[in-house]
């Protein structure tokens, strides 16, 4: 598998997910939470809980094998509050586990992170012309910063509940 760099991020594949429909049933996820200010996450703070939740789920060889299917998904409920989603193929004891469910419609965007408003409003004409409407968004980055910066590229995929 070709990656960005041999230890990090997988080489992301545009056309896997954008302007596909994706349905999931009781799709196996860990979650936690990080406090933002005005949907602007701490830095630190992401890693950690992602590191967390990645350990968890390597003890308990809960690791999805497919790094291209391997999604980090993050919510805003309000903004003071994200969510972090990390997939997984089992449960993990004493992890906070729980699945998503629903029909998504993906779209892959190219850009920075204060660009996502900017991205949500694309992607609400994108389903307008679809007749559909979003209940709520979850975003998945396909590149840890570093990446980023070696690709040229900043991929996020906005998947929209509809």
């Amino acid at each position: 598998m070709e990656t960005q760099n041999q230890e990090c991020c997988p080489k992301f594949e545009v056309e896997k997910w954008d302007k596909k429909t994706i349905n999931w049933e009781n799709k196996l996820f860990l979650k936690e939470t990080i406090s933002t200010f005005f949907h602007i996450p701490f830095p630190p703070t992401i890693g950690k809980k992602v590191m967390k939740m990645h350990t968890s789920a390597q003890k308990a060889e809960a690791t999805i094998q497919d790094k291209s299917e391997a999604l980090i998904l993050f919510r805003d409920p309000s903004a003071f509050k994200s969510e972090i989603f990390y997939s997984v193929s089992k449960q993990v004891e004493g992890a906070n586990n729980t699945t998503i469910s629903g029909s998504f419609v993906a779209c892959v965007f190219d850009g920075p992170y204060n660009n996502a408003p900017k991205f949500i409003k694309q992607m609400e004409n994108y389903l307008k012309e679809k007749d559909q409407i979003a209940k709520d968004y979850y975003v998945h980055y396909a590149y840890c910063p570093k990446c980023a910066k070696e690709s040229g590229h900043n991929y996020m995929i906005l998947f929209a509940l509809v």
